[in-house]
């Protein structure tokens, strides 16, 4: 009894440890009307729900390497660095990002809508810094006009001219002749100057139509994505009343970019520059006056998420190939739902049966042993959210497992017991040697399947990491409940109570 205090002082420290470490993941699960901030704190500090349970998306990518000559190991990895970048700066919690051989990425992102996702993960994010050529375009169409009423393989085709409306102060074309225009500037290629080039802009509605801006550019970038700084988005500003009620994306340039993006801001004074993002024009405004503190930004009718994913992948950089998707696999939220309700259905039918038996077969021993039990599972959870840690359906497996385990523990103290009493010893003495003589033989049957599950857990990938996490904090928790606490217990009440049966 000498420190029974001191064990009994270690035991509710743990307890009160645990709790604290607990109460993130109960608030998060269990809270309502939590706000954006609240959640994303709570997130920090609680265990995470895997794909599985959750729902969510799995993706494996592959660069595209058609055209390029880098080898697709280097271009894998300069992928991988970049969408890992993408999705830190998403928010996604407890996302898995893997390189896999054959120039592969595996990525799953727990609860995300997928189509937002997939655009923020495949958009190649090329931007360019373009001036545009009004002052060309009469010249430039009405080439490609006479390029295509000569010769007898083109004398059908309609003039290019006749494609061309307008659209506001700028010239457009209907969106259901897209295809027949690229098709008829790819034929004409020859005509158009080779340092310059026509793109497109985004898709809008105009007098009731859906058309699309046909910009005449210098094909040679002014600027390109490499030299931004930073990127952010905000709401459009009151002075630019076509983009009212929608959002932007501020751009801020490297120091030696903002002196570059000065010099052509004072050089082409009433021209436009264009903003190009993967070849296409998201904007085009004139240049009014030197622009010296290297910012800009792109408007559209951007909504507040779009311009936000817009400015993630900006601040990642530019994917080095485009990546198309090999394999994709999406779980359902209420698919998640139904795997944690089988989950949890089945640890507490497991945990009823394990209590159940102990209790008639040990008595109060087992009263014992089931508090011990309690307390194994409470200090893995407890454990897991400390680390943020995620749940996977195999890691409730693993929960599971612990649980037959974990009495496994007590099942060799209280046999070694029985054995003790037999032979008529004393209640106190037995308890003693029993603790102490079945000690070797659960250490060492718990470390050696402790390394098993460290192992899996180094080497395995997906749910069997999941398995081997839960699998060996339980084992670790039950060393600490199963043997310390159990004895607390039993040493308490045997000398405060001078008990000198036990009914075991």
């Amino acid at each position: 009894m000498r420190n029974i205090g001191l064990r009994m002082g270690i035991v509710i420290f743990a307890i009160l440890l645990g709790i604290y470490t607990i109460y993130p993941t109960i608030r998060l699960y269990t809270g309502k009307n939590l706000s954006k901030n609240e959640e994303i704190a709570l997130s920090k500090r609680a265990i995470h729900l895997g794909l599985d349970l959750k729902g969510g998306m799995h993706l494996v990518l592959e660069i595209d390497t058609t055209n390029i000559k880098e080898m697709p190991q280097d271009l894998r990895d300069r992928a991988f660095e970049i969408i890992q970048n993408r999705i830190d700066e998403f928010g996604v919690y407890e996302p898995v990002i893997e390189k896999h051989s054959g120039g592969r990425i595996l990525v799953q992102l727990p609860g995300v809508d997928r189509d937002r996702a997939i655009n923020l993960i495949e958009k190649v994010a090329h931007l360019e810094f373009k001036i545009v050529v009004d002052e060309r375009v009469p010249d430039v169409i009405e080439k490609i006009d006479r390029f295509l009423q000569g010769g007898d393989t083109l004398a059908f085709e309609e003039p290019f001219s006749s494609y061309i409306i307008g659209v506001e102060r700028d010239m457009g074309i209907d969106v259901r002749d897209e295809d027949s225009v690229k098709a008829l500037l790819a034929r004409t290629e020859e005509v158009i100057p080779q340092n310059l080039h026509f793109l497109f802009g985004t898709k809008e509605v105009y007098q009731g139509r859906e058309v699309k801006k046909l910009y005449l550019l210098k094909r040679e970038a002014e600027l390109t994505g490499e030299t931004i700084r930073d990127a952010r988005h905000q709401p459009s500003s009151g002075q630019d009343l076509q983009h009212l009620g929608s959002w932007q994306i501020s751009l801020e340039f490297k120091r030696e970019a903002a002196r570059k993006f000065a010099s052509i801001t004072g050089k082409n004074i009433n021209k436009r520059l264009a903003i190009v993002l993967d070849d296409i024009v998201q904007s085009a405004p004139y240049i009014q006056e030197r622009i010296p503190h290297g910012k800009a930004s792109i408007t559209g009718n951007f909504t507040a998420e779009e311009a936000r994913d817009l400015a993630i992948v900006l601040r990642a950089g530019a994917l080095p190939a485009p990546l198309k998707i090999v394999e994709e696999r999406t779980v359902g939220p209420s698919l998640g739902r139904d795997s944690i309700i089988s989950g949890i259905r089945a640890v507490l039918i497991a945990s009823a049966l394990v209590i159940l038996f102990m209790l008639i077969y040990y008595s109060l021993a087992g009263f014992v042993a089931n508090i011990a039990l309690f307390l194994n599972f409470f200090f893995l959870i407890a454990v897991l959210s400390a680390f943020s840690a995620s749940l996977t359906m195999p890691g409730i497996a693993g929960i599971a497992l612990t649980i037959g385990m974990a009495v496994d523990a007590n099942v060799l103290i209280f046999e070694r017991i029985r054995e003790e009493l037999k032979i008529g010893k004393t209640t106190r003495t037995a308890i003693d040697q029993g603790f102490g003589r079945a000690w070797i033989t659960i250490f060492d049957s718990n470390v050696t399947t402790i390394i098993i599950g460290v192992i899996l857990f180094i080497f395995g990938s997906g749910p069997i990491k999941g398995f081997a996490l839960t699998l060996t904090i339980g084992l670790v928790a039950n060393l600490f409940s199963a043997v310390f606490i159990s004895k607390v217990i039993f040493n308490y009440f045997t000398y405060k109570f001078d008990i000198h049966t036990l009914r075991i």
